[in-house]
């Protein structure tokens, strides 16, 4: 099977996924300064919306590296989309309840197992390509993949003692992943 069906799919997954935390960003009653402070942690909050779009980009880079699918593909692939379809119900719940423990570490628990549903998706891909076929120089280590591993748990566990530092954790965990590999980007290009 061709890998444009589940792209189509995926890509209209995401799309609502991403309409769903607009829609729960909501103006604040107040209109001056004081208002917007107090809808500040929906803002916070709100960076999900450029992790999901480092998955979407991420993905479309993944396939288009990928000749085709197979039903262990299909299902590695919609593992992901689970997962990806909490991130607004945690965002918000982080944004309704100012940052608290229990909502910022099930954000990251959400975001770790988003994580792991990406690498398995990825080794799905190579198992089913052929060991000579260039998605397999094209994706190598998953070094990147450890070590957001390794900041998630970190960061849910941080996020009883402080907050505000496990969500930088999980900043920067988006920051790594925020410029694509250099390698599928030339090989895209040509």
């Amino acid at each position: 099977m061709k890998t444009s069906r589940l792209e189509a799919f995926s890509d209209g997954v995401i799309a609502i996924i991403i309409t769903i935390m607009v829609l729960e960003l909501k103006a604040p009653e107040e209109t001056n300064l004081k208002g917007l402070i107090s809808i500040a942690p929906i803002f916070i909050s709100y960076l999900s919306f450029i992790y999901v779009g480092i998955y979407w980009n991420s993905h479309h880079h993944l396939f288009q590296i990928t000749e085709k699918v197979n039903g262990k593909i299909l299902w590695a692939n919609l593992h992901l989309l689970f997962w990806l379809s909490l991130i607004p119900f945690t965002t918000s719940w982080i944004g309704e309840n100012h940052i608290e423990a229990m909502s910022v570490s099930l954000y990251g628990f959400v975001f770790l197992m988003s994580a792991i549903a990406f690498l398995i998706l990825k080794i799905q891909i190579l198992k089913s390509s052929e060991k000579t076929a260039t998605i397999h120089q094209m994706i190598g280590s998953h070094k990147k993949e450890y070590l957001s591993f390794a900041i998630y748990i970190v960061g849910i566990c941080l996020a009883f003692i402080n907050t505000y530092i496990a969500i930088i954790g999980f900043m920067f965990v988006g920051v790594v992943w925020f410029l694509p590999d250099a390698k599928i980007e030339r090989e895209i290009s040509n």
